[in-house]
């Protein structure tokens, strides 16, 4: 299995930046699908970002379009997910995942490893 670990999260004021970082490890493979999802306290886990295994297209929730971008380094079996405009409404867990190729990678189901999750916090 595929083993993801996530990274760069914390506090940032409203309209500042992050990037987050997810590497994977294990049995990794380029065709993956890798996705972000985020979920708030008493909130579902909701889609944020994928990147198509076989294709390289993206996806993007519509909250989140224009804001972030997903993109990956393959050599380095890393995804990463730029947050650009951050709202307090983005403040969540926001978590990595990989899954099978064959998935458009939109929906938690699709996904077959997540990782630990790290959190972003965007203040008023």
């Amino acid at each position: 299995q595929v083993q993801l670990v996530e990274t760069g999260g914390g506090l940032v004021q409203a309209g500042g930046s992050l990037r987050l970082s997810c590497a994977a490890s294990g049995r990794t493979f380029s065709s993956n699908n890798m996705g972000w999802f985020r979920q708030a306290p008493g909130k579902e886990r909701e889609f944020v970002a994928a990147i198509r295994g076989r294709t390289g297209g993206t996806y993007y929730a519509n909250s989140v379009k224009g804001r972030f971008t997903i993109s990956r380094d393959t050599a380095k079996n890393t995804v990463y997910l730029q947050m650009n405009s951050l709202k307090p409404e983005d403040t969540a867990v926001y978590t990595c995942a990989a899954g099978p190729f064959y998935y458009s990678g939109q929906l938690p189901r699709e996904y077959e490893s997540w990782g630990q999750g790290t959190q972003v916090t965007v203040s008023s």
